[in-house]
């Protein structure tokens, strides 16, 4: 696909070159352990649980140093967070600095902490999160710099968590196209900053919210990754079996149009609710085991979608560990969880001996047979902008034609030095 503006496409060219992030990752899963409720049990049980699932990564929402704790030693990655309330803060760079040298760098090497995700949907339609996006970028610019000043930016990646109402059009996925104000204002140098940092785009997938928004064009089977027809891409004839994988596509192709078609996209949140209110009839344990023991299955055959670069796999997190009986919004919000607060599972996904009482800390239990079992043959919800963790967006995507990317005024000087952003803001140069 031809790039649609020459200058962000040779920004482009020149940082892909001066990458050395390790290509052909494999395939991996991990787990979004979130903790707004009043009854969770300590994260030394949350340890022995995700073990017990086989996960390798858990995704946290902050930088909770008990919660840190509990994982040293355990070989499990973690990717710890800076809220959104915290972004006008890292706009400072001794702040920042303050912040890796009390977040981060006492946990290692005992705790596997591989990546900082800066803000979580920041980037949002909601017009009240408008005063958050200025600050994204250069928050996201100072924590690198200061883990870069520590020794560790070569292996603690930083990055940002964007739902798809960053996507104009999301349909078919080879028409995916950004948000043309996101695009001019925030997109390409973000892309820009990932790419030359090698991290990934993190975006926050939920086909439930498609079908439950419309049922009538988007089939339960095609959104859960059943058995089904698929749907297939006109302009590219690529044929998709399932919501998710077209989903991450059209967020390639909006990449793409804008010459970073290489940055992997990850999704850093996906799930399916196992209990919902009287007009979330899709939110109930079947779908939900359906929908979770599919994605799994697939992670497990490292099965990618048909625009996933060579260099890039096919992670994915799943939303949540737990039931979290305090988050607003409807009932489904609350019964996102593998498991109940009491350590028992939410459904039946296969694993082995996976109860609080169960097992051992060693985590030895696994799904039966290494892999989940094959399951049986949009309102939008309330948001915050000051933790967005605290409900899950499920904004409409609506068709608008795209716009340039035109607000790079990057002057390069040479490797090892400064590129120096339209906006006075500076970030290291690989």
């Amino acid at each position: 696909m031809e790039p649609k503006n020459p200058l962000c496409f040779a920004l482009a060219l020149f940082f892909s070159a001066i990458i050395f992030w390790p290509a052909g990752r494999v395939t991996s899963f991990g787990i979004n352990y979130g903790r707004i409720g009043n009854n969770l049990p300590a994260p030394e049980t949350a340890v022995r649980l995700v073990k017990c699932t086989g996960a390798t990564k858990v995704k946290l929402y902050d930088a909770d140093p008990n919660v840190l704790r509990a994982f040293a030693n355990t070989g499990v990655e973690l990717i710890i967070s800076v809220g959104n309330e915290r972004l006008p803060e890292m706009k400072d760079c001794d702040k920042a600095q303050d912040w890796v040298d009390q977040s981060v760098r006492p946990f290692l090497p005992a705790t596997k902490i591989t990546a900082v995700i800066v803000g979580n949907e920041v980037l949002s339609s909601s017009a009240a999160a408008a005063p958050r996006h200025q600050d994204l970028l250069p928050a996201m610019q100072n924590v690198y710099y200061a883990l870069q000043t520590r020794n560790l930016s070569s292996q603690i990646r930083v990055t940002t968590a964007h739902s798809l109402a960053v996507l104009e059009t999301s349909y078919p996925p080879s028409s995916g196209v950004f948000r043309k104000n996101l695009t001019q204002d925030f997109l390409c140098e973000i892309l820009g900053f990932l790419n030359s940092t090698g991290s990934p785009f993190y975006i926050n997938a939920y086909p439930y919210f498609a079908a439950k928004a419309d049922p009538e064009h988007v089939k339960l089977d095609y959104a859960l990754s059943n058995p089904n027809s698929g749907v297939t891409d006109d302009h590219t004839h690529l044929h998709y079996d399932n919501l998710l994988y077209a989903q991450i596509d059209a967020v390639y192709a909006a990449s793409a149009q804008l010459g970073y078609g290489s940055v992997c996209v990850e999704v850093s949140e996906t799930g399916w609710p196992s209990k919902g209110d009287s007009d979330e009839t899709s939110a109930t344990q079947q779908n939900a085991r359906a929908y979770n023991g599919n994605l799994l299955s697939l992670l497990a055959e490292k099965k990618r979608t048909p625009l996933t670069p060579a260099n890039c796999g096919m992670d994915a997190f799943l939303f949540a560990l737990f039931n979290e009986n305090m988050k607003p919004g409807p009932t489904s919000e609350r019964n996102y969880g593998l498991f109940n607060a009491d350590g028992s599972p939410s459904y039946d996904l296969g694993f082995a001996a996976c109860g609080m009482n169960a097992g051992n800390d060693s985590g030895s239990c696994r799904p039966v047979g290494g892999v989940m079992p094959q399951p049986p043959a949009t309102n939008q919800t309330a948001w915050s902008p000051w933790n967005s963790y605290m409900s899950i967006t499920s904004d409409a995507v609506q068709v608008r034609p795209p716009r340039l990317c035109s607000k790079w005024m990057c002057s390069i000087i040479a490797l090892g030095f400064l590129c120096t952003l339209h906006y006075g803001r500076k970030i290291p140069a690989l």
